[in-house]
């Protein structure tokens, strides 16, 4: 179901008398929010759109550019928001078809994207071609938001991601796993969960936290189900998003429940210690 004129309309006044009232609060040096109270959904999966007006009404954007792989649908990712209320432009990597042709037709529908709709191309991502794909595409350097999240091989993409250098990072991770632990899946090229066991996928938070550090981010929060990681890059913000624990991360029931019944389902498997 596409949003109508009207709700997009209402969705983009009320979200704009947030920011204007976030910055109030910045401006004022008055008490902020806490990240994880900010959270609302216009077209993400969970609170990640409410999360990145939060983010980004405090540290500002530079060129509104965001990379987005394995989009899937308009309905459920984490830049669709940022896309059609707030004009941001991008790179949108999808690797199913049929989802590609229903996301192109639903920005050339959309009355705020139907002049200059997103770049969305159909490919699989790999550790290989993850740079050549973005450079190809135009976009190089520092860009404000990086959006991973394939079910799989999520740690050794960002790690070898160079081409780009977002302000803010998001990364889907498995929060089945406890906070001393710093796992992910081998890596391979062709890698597909679906062919050994469904949650046989991505990294844990830990394996993710230890990665942003290397590569100059810090953990600032997750989504309200705590498996959507948000990153910032050191230099940008900390006073207004401090780094947090991965253990804070991790306190839902719904990660507890995981742990319970889902981490001994796929223990047995090839994790890599990272």
């Amino acid at each position: 179901m596409f949003y109508t004129n009207i709700e997009s309309r209402n969705s983009k006044i009320i979200q704009t008398q947030l920011l204007l009232q976030y910055q109030y609060l910045l401006n004022i040096k008055a008490p902020l929010p806490d990240f994880q109270d900010t959270g609302f959904r216009v077209y993400s999966q969970c609170d990640e759109d409410g999360l990145l007006l939060y983010l980004f009404s405090l540290v500002g954007t530079i060129n509104k550019i965001c990379i987005d792989i394995a989009y899937g649908s308009p309905f459920g990712a984490n830049t669709t928001n940022l896309i059609c209320n707030w004009g941001w432009t991008g790179l949108l990597i999808e690797g199913n078809s049929e989802l590609v042709k229903k996301s192109q037709e639903f920005f050339r529908q959309h009355k705020d994207t139907w002049l200059h709709p997103p770049c969305i191309i159909k490919t699989w991502v790999t550790a290989e071609n993850i740079n050549d794909l973005i450079k190809n595409n135009g976009i190089s350097g520092e860009i404000d938001l990086f959006c991973l999240d394939i079910d799989g091989i999520e740690y050794w993409l960002w790690k070898s991601l160079k081409v780009i250098k977002p302000r803010v990072v998001i990364v889907e991770y498995n929060n089945f796993w406890p906070a001393d632990k710093s796992v992910t899946v081998p890596y391979k090229p062709d890698f597909n969960r679906f062919d050994i066991h469904p949650d046989f996928c991505g990294a844990s938070l830990l394996a993710l936290f230890k990665l942003a550090r290397e590569k100059g981010y810090r953990l600032v929060g997750t989504n309200k189900y705590g498996f959507n990681a948000f990153f910032v890059r050191y230099g940008i913000g900390e006073d207004i998003f401090p780094e947090i624990s991965v253990d804070k991360c991790l306190r839902h029931p719904q990660a507890k429940d995981g742990q319970k019944k889902r981490l001994p389902e796929v223990l047995k498997y090839d994790w890599v210690e990272v």
